[in-house]
């Protein structure tokens, strides 16, 4: 299979008691925990964003309520200015009255005057109504914005504490990088190379893995019968033929490693 033309590698004959393959077992633990630690980098920063949702509905909330406070304010002052000109509209009536000769210009007048007096009390009753729902309104806008004030400083300090998270997830993952180096000076170079190209050509997971029932323990497709004598024997360590990771008797180690513990 063309895809997977990662050449066989047999040059290593296993001792389970001080192998090579261990070492790169070992390796591939660590490279396995900083994957994880940065698949975790990544994730966390994510969780702000339902916040950021949270901050921006919040204000928008509190930017309504101030915007329908304004408005009042605003309407309020349009007819206290309405007033103040309807009321110089009357004392200008007021001065003509005493001018005109004729009885219809003078009714003219009286009319004007009551009518703009009318006007004059629709508006005061609306300044009335408006100065009452200014209250209403100031008192929801101050219980809003405390209560908008407690949501946000929760909110920032649940961000501050996925900054903490994420620091913390970042100094994991460079206590364990630290320890790469060691491992990789024991380990064989060519074995360490070849690890190297599987990792980078699978992008995450592992690269070494057991057999299981004559099959990959990465893409579970069947091995040759030869390649799976040769890895229960652990006389060798062949690449599968179909994805290429590193296949090992998995048995074979824990056993060595039960016995040296014992």
């Amino acid at each position: 299979m063309r895809g997977a033309a990662t050449p066989r590698w047999t040059g290593l004959a296993p001792d389970p008691e001080d192998s090579v393959l261990k070492t790169m077992l070992r390796l591939q633990v660590l490279d396995l925990k900083i994957e994880t630690c940065l698949a975790r980098e990544s994730e966390i920063p994510k969780q702000k964003s339902k916040f950021k949702i949270q901050r921006e509905r919040l204000n928008a909330e509190l930017g309504e309520r101030e915007k329908g406070l304004k408005s009042l304010l605003i309407e309020q002052k349009d007819c206290e200015t309405e007033i103040g000109i309807r009321q110089d509209q009357i004392r200008k009536y007021q001065g003509q009255l005493n001018a005109v000769k004729k009885n219809d210009e003078y009714q003219a007048l009286l009319h004007e005057i009551e009518l703009t007096k009318k006007q004059i009390g629709v508006k005061e009753e609306r300044v009335i109504a408006i100065m009452m729902e200014l209250d209403d309104a100031r008192a929801r806008f101050e219980e809003d914005k405390k209560r908008i004030k407690a949501d946000l400083a929760d909110i920032d300090r649940q961000c501050a504490e996925i900054d903490l998270e994420l620091e913390a997830a970042v100094a994991d993952r460079k206590v364990l990088e630290g320890q790469q180096a060691p491992l990789v000076a024991d380990a064989d170079p060519t074995l360490v190379r070849l690890y190297k190209r599987i990792r980078a050509s699978k992008k995450s997971g592992a690269a070494i893995v057991p057999l299981k029932d004559e099959v990959c323990g990465g893409c579970h497709m069947r091995l040759l019968p030869q390649s799976v004598n040769e890895i229960l024997a652990g006389s060798k360590v062949h690449t599968c033929q179909h994805c290429g990771r590193l296949v090992y008797n998995r048995e074979l180690y824990e056993q060595a490693e039960e016995a040296h513990v014992q």
